[in-house]
């Protein structure tokens, strides 16, 4: 397993100035053309936009998609342009900007922890509108770890043809699997994380 870091994201002091959405679905995708074999890509929160782009790109190079407490964005979509921007970049907001359930198990020493080790996202990475072409990108399977809220929910949704959903009805191979906790489990349920990943990439 290999974790990307994507432009703009090196370090704190990096200059995030102009990457966009663009930008890091072009550096998963030159890592996809680098591997001789399939890969499976893993993506959290607005990474799982990523992710889902990268297989538009490369639909036949993908074997599984993971999206954790994630789902695929349709094209046309964006990750979130409702969060704070800060000299032109997006730290991490204040606690309060959440709702309580992205911040179930997230104690005051992980927050503490969070916030020490975040690197603030490029405007554009959240901002930028989603861009898709290749309807191929249905036959790849995937795998939803729903922490936040339970999987049933999504389910409904998919079932009442909700639009957060509506990309996500149309992927023809979805497993869903319910962690339940907050918005980063990579914090609060590390292991039971990893397990799920395990399980979903075997």
């Amino acid at each position: 397993m290999r974790a990307l870091t994507l432009p703009g994201l090196a370090s704190i002091d990096d200059d995030r100035a102009g990457v966009g959405l663009a930008d890091h679905v072009a550096a998963v995708i030159e890592v996809i053309d680098d591997t001789d074999a399939p890969v499976a890509l893993v993506g959290h929160s607005g990474g799982g936009a990523i992710a889902h782009a990268a297989v538009d790109a490369r639909p036949d190079r993908v074997a599984r998609v993971v999206y954790v407490d994630s789902v695929p964005l349709g094209d046309g979509g964006v990750i979130n342009d409702e969060l704070p921007v800060v000299d032109g970049e997006i730290p991490l907001p204040d606690w309060s900007v959440f709702q309580e359930e992205d911040l179930t198990d997230l104690d005051d020493e992980l927050r503490e922890r969070f916030r020490a080790t975040s690197i603030p996202q490029p405007v554009g990475v959240a901002t930028d509108r989603q861009v898709l072409r290749d309807p191929r990108r249905y036959d790849v399977p995937i795998t939803v770890i729903s922490c936040e809220f339970p999987s049933e929910m999504l389910r409904e949704l998919m079932a009442k043809g909700h639009s957060y959903t509506a990309e996500l009805a149309r992927v023809h191979d979805t497993k869903l699997v319910d962690l339940p906790t907050g918005h980063w489990p990579q914090f609060t349920k590390p292991a039971e994380l990893g397990a799920a990943l395990v399980e979903a990439l075997a």
